[in-house]
């Protein structure tokens, strides 16, 4: 297990790109989880009014706006997950394994995490920073989603301000952005990483073994992980990915997923494993061969 920094790394690594009518200008920033993670924490549990979410490629743009905090904000198998009242993300943050079957081979996990980061500011024809933001490309070199910081020509209706009159104190998040993640003057807001907070998440999906009762499954997880005082959260997931089996149960500590959990197989999961440290291998998904000695 590596050791939270709070100091970034400084890169040093600019870049430009040339576009119409002006340019962008790239700082980058190191794309370990460590750093990825609590940034994105930052913009979208604490600045969530202040950002956008989209995709720009040529002939097509895609902005979504913030209309308050996410009811999730969580890692999953490799992905932050954010969960809105309209709508959903993903991002691959670290290797995936591809669900409880391992689905994906090292060739398409690596090509799906993140793999370059950098703040931008598109600059137009005669110098001048039109938005801000920040761009996220995966394993292949292509583009994925990118925050949209706070832009000074703009009002609090969208509209945009008279000109020459810009709100520069719409600068402010950008400004202590790139002191934290680029000029490392700053420290990282937080004394962990909080996308690695450890939690178990029962799953609550009526598609498959509708029959068989997830809340007695989630009652009594909730019930030991508070009487022993470990800070694990305890959470209540759509589906799961085994679909079969249940009730599922999910432990993020080590990405563990385990099948027909009922109230006694929590008794054991939580001693042997989320304390003992021994997975229970009767009932982990995949099933796990286990080498007879002699």
């Amino acid at each position: 297990m590596t050791i939270f920094q709070r100091q970034v790394s400084v890169l040093g690594l600019t870049s430009r790109e040339d576009v119409p009518n002006g340019h962008i200008e790239y700082e980058d920033f190191p794309h370990h989880i460590d750093v990825t993670a609590p940034l994105l924490h930052a913009l979208f549990q604490e600045h969530w009014a202040e950002v956008g979410l989209g995709h720009m490629v040529d002939g097509s743009v895609l902005e979504l706006e913030f209309t308050a905090a996410p009811k999730l904000c969580r890692l999953y198998d490799g992905y932050l997950t954010v969960l809105t009242e309209g709508w959903h993300m993903h991002l691959c943050l670290e290797k995936s394994l591809g669900g409880p079957d391992r689905r994906n081979s090292e060739e398409l996990s690596n090509k799906r995490i993140v793999s370059r980061a950098a703040l931008y500011r598109r600059i137009n024809q005669h110098g001048q920073a039109k938005s801000w933001g920040i761009q996220f490309w995966n394993g292949a070199g292509e583009r994925m989603m990118n925050v949209f910081l706070p832009n000074i020509f703009v009002g609090e209706a969208e509209d945009l301000l008279p000109e020459h009159k810009p709100n520069l104190a719409k600068l402010k998040l950008y400004d202590q952005l790139r002191r934290i993640y680029i000029l490392g003057e700053e420290k990282i807001p937080y004394e962990s990483n909080p996308l690695k907070t450890n939690y178990i998440a029962v799953c609550k999906s009526t598609r498959c073994n509708a029959d068989r009762s997830w809340e007695q499954t989630y009652a009594a997880v909730q019930a030991q992980v508070t009487e022993s005082g470990l800070p694990i959260e305890v959470i209540s997931s759509g589906c799961l990915e085994v679909c079969k089996a249940g009730p599922v149960l999910f432990y993020s500590a080590d990405k563990t997923w385990y099948t027909r959990v009922t109230p006694e197989v929590v008794t054991q999961i939580m001693a042997e494993h989320v304390i003992g440290g021994q997975p229970v291998l009767d009932h982990v998904y995949p099933p796990q061969k286990v080498l007879a000695t002699t």
